[in-house]
């Protein structure tokens, strides 16, 4: 089992919602500020997130089997305007389960 993370640009969370539903079981978005090396060059921004300095994104979060990531990522790569405006990471899950 894996958990992948992506941040995106908050702007991106409807079309990566319509996107992901019809591909995974389920997956969470949680609202998320954050600053990096890019920010002054990205196009989406407007003029106040650039003045203060943290951006809004969304952190998504998506548990799943070992053989759908690369699937997934590769179909989130597909999504318009997401192209270098997120990144994502792969962790190892070692126990998961309902409370």
């Amino acid at each position: 089992m894996k958990s992948l993370v992506l941040i995106v640009h908050a702007s991106l969370q409807q079309d990566l919602a319509d996107s992901l539903r019809g591909l995974v079981s389920g997956f969470t978005f949680s609202h998320v500020e954050g600053h990096g090396r890019h920010t002054e060059q990205d196009p989406v921004l407007s003029a106040r997130d650039k003045v203060v300095g943290f951006i809004p994104r969304v952190r998504v979060d998506i548990l799943l089997d070992d053989t759908e990531v690369q699937t997934v990522i590769e179909h989130i790569r597909q999504i318009s305007g997401i192209r270098d405006h997120g990144i994502y990471w792969v962790n190892d899950v070692l126990d998961h389960g309902r409370m």
